[in-house]
Parts: structure tokens; sequence; C-alpha cells
């Protein structure tokens, strides 16, 4: 060994400035680093099937300014590089909560949040504000879309504020009589709500004609 690390640093002396330095081994490459103890401190090993570091602190550095592109120890990985890229097609894979002030897509790319077989949960102890500055912003589902404000009010803040495909509902009191199949043609309709919330459209009458005992009412 003695003579190895004289042989290699005559080498690394007189080896000329432009010519890499290769080391070759059929198995692996291992360099150690080590205190004034003779105790390990640092290790790195080129192998086959892999290249492992083991140290206190691992840091990958820019070749111009020495910016830390990549450091890990044992309480964080921290990525010190201007864009994080994952080109593969299942994206980046995070076993827990994910903490990000802002999150956006690429230029003249569409931005999906998406989770295929449970719930996607957005929280912030001061709101989440979803913009979409020049386009439509679209909530589709399955099932129910809810709305909730525990404390606060729920505000639609729109020039025209469409609600499509609501239930007709019927109604009936003892003056009213059946409408007649030659009548005029129903065209102005009543709001109403449910008292479980749901919301129906009711044929508008000189009065309300919401009722709790509407059809639409009954079979929600």
């Amino acid at each position: 060994l003695p003579q190895f690390f004289c042989s290699l640093m005559y080498f690394l002396i007189h080896v000329p400035q432009d010519s890499p330095l290769v080391l070759q081994s059929d198995r692996n490459v291992t360099v150690n680093a080590r205190n004034h103890m003779g105790q390990l401190t640092g290790q790195l090993t080129v192998g086959a099937d892999a290249v492992e570091a083991q140290c206190k602190r691992f840091e990958v550095r820019a070749s111009e300014g020495g910016k830390v592109l990549f450091s890990a120890d044992e309480d964080e990985i921290v990525i010190g590089a201007d864009r994080l890229k994952v080109t593969g097609t299942e994206g980046a894979v995070f076993g827990h909560s994910v903490e990000t002030p802002h999150i956006r897509a690429e230029p003249s790319q569409d931005l999906k949040l998406e989770s295929p077989t449970r719930s996607l949960v957005m929280e912030a102890p001061r709101g989440v504000q979803v913009n979409a500055a020049a386009g439509d912003l679209k909530a589709t589902c399955r099932k129910e879309l809810h709305l909730q404000s525990t404390e606060g009010e729920i505000f639609l803040d729109a020039d025209t504020i469409r609600l499509g495909n609501l239930p007709v509902g019927s109604f009936s009191s003892p003056s009213s009589s059946s409408p007649s199949s030659s009548g005029p043609r129903q065209t102005i309709y009543e709001l109403c709500v449910c008292p479980n919330g749901k919301l129906y459209l009711s044929p508008a009458g000189a009065g309300s004609t919401c009722q709790s005992s509407s059809n639409i009412c009954l079979w929600s």
C-alpha cells in the first residue's frame, strides 16, 4: 500500500495538465479519506452496478462560481439548481407531503393535479388561491363537488352565473288546475332550494311556487 501511494502521488505530480487521470480495476475503485488518527471519514466507491458515497455531507457544485447544485446529509436533501426537471413518464413520486410556495406548468402546457385512486388535498393556514389569468378554470368530478365554508361565506362574483341541467320540479295548490297542452309554453322559472340544499327550477307564477313537498325534494 505505501508503495502504491507513492507511485500514485508521483503520477499525479508529473501528469500533464490537460491529461485525464484514469483509475481502472476489474472489480471496483474505492477512494478513502481518513483523519490524522487513521479513522475513515469518507469513502467513494465506483462499482459495476452503482456509485456509492459514504460521508457526513455529499455536495455537487457548479464548475463556475462553485454554486451548490445538490447536497445531501442525514437531515435533508437540497437541490440548488434553478430548475428541477423530471423527464420520466410517471413524473415524481412523493411518499408524504410536499411543501412549495408556487406550482406552475411549462409554457403552453396545462397544469394538472390528479390523484387516480385517492383524494387530493391542498391546505394552507391563510387560504388556497387558484388563478387562471388568461383562460378558464374548470373543476370536474365523477360524483359530488362540495364547496364548504365552516365560518365564512361562498362568494360568486361574475357578470353571468349559469347553473346548467337543473331539474324542473312540480308543485300543486288547491286553486291550481292542470296545465293544458295547448296553453302557452313556460319560459320563466323560479330558482328553488330544497331543505337539503338541492337546487331545482319551478314554473314561475304570481307568487312563489317553491315548495318543500316538490317531487324534486321528496326524491332527492
